[in-house]
């Protein structure tokens, strides 16, 4: 009776437990010879020590690295190797960093806020209430703005820069998230729709809209084209501005949430959980170099180098880029 009892129970409490979630298959990657290099290959000119979340990067003189949990924003000089400061700013910055009109730019995710930072002083020069559309979007700023996706996912805002308020709204496709300005337009990721906006910074209007990968999030521009990662299916989609068709899509293997794209120094970047770093070739449009491990979620290129925020690892990495381009698979 005993025994009948015991063998009840466990099964009650096999039946009540709750279900576990399957676990995520790993991101394949590409499957070409000689690609893959393990990270630790690789050994970074700095280590940047930022405890929390190191995160969203930009670029100008300096490097500025967002840090959601501490509400802040710290400042990373490429001269020294050294942090010179961290800014506190408004809650949980997200959705991107953007340089311009002599500032830093940072979305406030927390309390829908947008915090204004000199870049000479690095003092926070204005904070102005703004809906954002996605902790994990961008802003852009370029044709005297500063553009920015709202909450509503469907509108792409206009700031003027002389003002710290809305110009401007244009209609864009739903559930979108991430802007980019370049080759003379912003440019506007929608996750939901799978397609990248185009829109004309002179009049405001939305010029084209054309379809990508699935699911692109992150975006940028260089090279005389647009790149999408997107997520859903883990290619990169290039697209030519000239004509707003799309000219290439690469496989890459690394579908999944969370990362970002970068153009620079010849190549372009993509970084996820697993591959912190993936090298294009755009002039083959190919995959030439994929780096597995652990590390990685955030990429900016500048100084002569690859700038790699750790966000699971506290730290954000200073990669020569001609010793990484020289890096061999064994």
């Amino acid at each position: 009776m005993q025994i009948q009892l015991l063998a009840a129970l466990a099964f009650v409490a096999v039946q009540s437990a709750p279900p576990q979630k399957p676990a995520k298959p790993p991101k394949p990657g590409v499957s070409t010879p000689g690609v893959k290099i393990p990270m630790s290959k690789l050994a970074p000119e700095a280590v940047f020590d930022v405890p929390g979340v190191p995160d969203w990067l930009a670029i100008d003189e300096q490097v500025w690295v967002s840090n959601a949990p501490k509400n802040s924003v710290s400042r990373l000089d490429p001269k020294t190797n050294k942090i010179l400061a961290t800014i506190p700013v408004g809650k949980q910055p997200g959705s991107g960093l953007a340089v311009g009109f002599g500032s830093l730019w940072v979305p406030n995710c927390g309390d829908s806020t947008v915090s204004r930072i000199d870049l000479k002083t690095g003092a926070v020069s204005a904070t102005f209430p703004c809906t954002i559309a996605d902790s994990e979007g961008g802003l852009a700023t370029g044709a005297g703005s500063v553009w920015i996706v709202l909450g509503t996912k469907d509108k792409l805002a206009r700031i003027d820069p002389a003002t710290n308020k809305i110009a401007a709204e244009t209609e864009i496709a739903p559930g979108s998230v991430s802007a980019a300005f370049g080759e003379g337009a912003v440019w506007v990721t929608s996750p939901e729709k799978s397609v990248l906006s185009r829109v004309d910074p002179t009049t405001g209007w939305l010029a084209e809209t054309i379809p990508v990968g699935k699911k692109p999030r992150f975006l940028a521009i260089g090279e005389g084209s647009v790149w999408t990662l997107n997520q859903g299916d883990g290619t990169i989609t290039r697209v030519d501005p000239k004509t707003s068709k799309v000219v290439a899509t690469i496989e890459a293997g690394i579908a999944g949430g969370g990362g970002e794209i970068a153009v620079g120094e010849g190549s372009v970047w993509a970084t996820v959980w697993e591959y912190p770093i993936t090298r294009i070739d755009p002039a083959t449009n190919q995959v030439v170099q994929q780096f597995t491990g652990p590390g990685g979620d955030a990429i900016r290129v500048g100084h002569g180098s690859v700038w790699l925020s750790n966000v699971r690892l506290a730290s954000v990495w200073r990669i020569d880029v001609a010793k990484l381009v020289a890096t061999k698979a064994d």
